[in-house]
């Protein structure tokens, strides 16, 4: 992407449709990616993706400043959040569970190589981290709740979380770079 995320939404707050193609484009990706391992079925992922960039054409204040890709993904986090809460207070519907999927052989590849590269630095992260980022990203536990599960003051939970997020990023950012 030749723009910076930061620059795209000041266009978007805009209405500039080009502006939201381009954010759309360099972050679809991440958005699908972690709703899919978060949910486990690629129609509620795509839904909850196009949920996701429906809130950033419709209520692109919501993102004042800082790290764009951080951003979308806590949005799709809570999204999909949302869709693991609402699932607990009703009944499924009676379809079936595997319903023939409609996507492009381009997409699911590159859904495999961001999963792989996610895995991967995740892996490489000391377990008191990529633990609690597992429970709280990929299974929806609270950070109170996983304090009460590891038998860990609430601060260092939360400490753990944010010094395994910095050095996901940086192990991310090294391998797209390279």
């Amino acid at each position: 992407m030749t723009e910076d995320a930061v620059v795209l939404m000041e266009r978007v707050r805009k209405r500039d449709a080009d502006a939201f193609e381009a954010l759309y484009d360099a972050y679809h990706r991440l958005a699908y990616g972690l709703a899919m391992r978060m949910l486990g079925d690629a129609s509620t992922a795509e839904d909850v993706t196009q949920a996701v960039f429906v809130k950033v054409w419709s209520s692109p204040e919501l993102f004042r400043t800082g790290n764009f890709g951080a951003w979308i993904a806590r949005v799709t986090r809570n999204r999909a959040l949302d869709v693991i809460r609402s699932r607990t207070v009703r009944a499924e519907t009676d379809l079936p569970q595997a319903l023939p999927e409609s996507e492009s052989v381009e997409d699911t590849a590159f859904a495999r190589i961001d999963r792989e590269l996610v895995r991967s630095a995740l892996a490489s992260l000391p377990d008191e981290q990529r633990r609690p980022i597992e429970m709280g990203f990929f299974e929806g536990v609270t950070h109170q709740e996983i304090a009460r599960r590891t038998s860990t003051p609430l601060g260092t939970v939360k400490t753990r979380i944010r010094s395994g997020l910095r050095k996901l990023r940086a192990q991310l950012e090294m391998t797209v770079t390279t």
